[in-house]
């Protein structure tokens, strides 16, 4: 399963910077040879300490990541709806990608220019959300001008269709995202095609200096609009110094450990990014493990065993008999596969088995 997020931000804001540091933690492409090769996308591995202790109890021969594509969007500027700047590749890049990771700016730095004259986050998030929100507005009148022939000629899907168009409207018309548009499950069926960036999920990174005045980390008018606005969406976001990161991704182990306390940046933002980014898209783990290989399998929550199955081949799906699971901290704690089952701790579970993040699996199939 091949899920990216594409990186958008205002121009100076970091984001070049935060995808270099992205771009180190890229995994070897032939192991995952369904993802695309382009020097704008880090197909990047998913941090889990779950997966290093599965592959050294295992012994394993190779240790395979949950994966998730990140994308450089090309820059956005101020009118970009209207073809401004780099506008049109911009929103022809972005519709491609599953979710949107904005970068926004909250370091004062007077050698770095800000684009609109002053760092105000929430200022320059309400300019990414408005070119985007125009953008489908612009869409969904398009489409709304092409669909009452089929609405005329009796076609169902297409008089469900107008009705979630007219409430999309609406909504963006106000300046709201599409997200926030209230539409039942047949009416969310037939906009998929649309394909609006405001209906994709959004997270919010926020690029500090970890040494410098952030506003995000002041008292005042710029950092409690931040936090409200945060609060109110009920947003995913990070906070990550991507000079920093970006700074650290070619050294590693203890000596970037040293690097980081010095510079008083324990936790790797980067990371957080991933994790984060993995949870946005709705995304967990389940892992199979074995002396050959150590693996985590990416699935959308709530998918069920035989979809599960699925992702590592068709024929495991559709030929699916049983799943014999266990969660990855008993196996851990047990040993290996033989003694966990010996103990009782394996299960056997049917076609309505829903995967729980962390199951370690094997799969019959016929």
């Amino acid at each position: 399963m091949s899920l990216s997020i594409g990186i958008v931000g205002l121009p100076n804001v970091g984001k070049s910077t935060l995808f270099n540091a992205l771009t180190k933690k890229a995994v070897q492409a032939e192991n995952f040879p369904f993802c695309t090769i382009d020097p704008s996308v880090g197909v990047v591995a998913v941090p889990d300490i779950r997966l290093k202790r599965l592959s050294e109890m295992s012994g394993s021969e190779k240790t395979l990541p949950a994966i998730v594509e990140f994308v450089d969007i090309a820059g956005l500027v101020k009118g970009a709806s209207e073809g401004e700047g780099l506008g049109n590749q911009f929103l022809a890049n972005i519709r491609e990608v599953d979710a949107i990771a904005q970068v926004i700016r909250v370091f004062e730095d007077d050698d770095i220019t800000h684009v609109h004259g002053a760092v105000n986050p929430v200022h320059d998030i309400d300019i990414i959300n408005l070119e985007l929100v125009l953008a489908d507005t612009q869409t969904v009148a398009k489409r709304l001008d092409t669909i009452n022939k089929d609405v005329r000629a009796g076609n169902k899907e297409a008089l469900i269709l107008k009705t979630a168009l007219e409430k999309l409207s609406i909504t963006l018309e106000t300046g709201k995202l599409a997200s926030a548009t209230l539409l039942d499950e047949k009416e969310l069926e037939q906009v998929k095609g649309l394909h609006l960036l405001t209906m994709k999920p959004f997270m919010y990174v926020l690029n500090k200096k970890s040494d410098g005045f952030n506003v995000n980390e002041q008292l005042g008018e710029r950092g409690d609009a931040l936090k409200s606005f945060l609060e109110d969406a009920g947003a995913y976001w990070v906070e990550v110094d991507a000079g920093v990161e970006d700074e650290l991704k070619d050294i590693s182990g203890d000596e970037q450990m040293d690097f980081r306390r010095d510079l008083g940046v324990l936790e790797s933002g980067v990371d957080e990014l991933i994790k984060t980014g993995y949870a946005l898209l709705n995304l967990v783990s389940y892992f199979t493990t074995g002396e050959k290989e150590t693996r985590a399998w990416t699935v959308k929550k709530d998918s069920t065993a035989p979809e599960a199955a699925g992702v590592i081949h068709t024929d495991f799906q559709t030929k699916f008999i049983r799943a014999e699971t266990v969660q990855w901290d008993e196996l851990v704690t047990e040993g290996s596969w033989s003694k966990a089952k010996a103990n009782g701790k394996v299960r056997t579970e049917g076609k309505e088995y829903v995967v729980q993040d962390g199951d370690v699996m094997e799969f019959l199939h016929s």
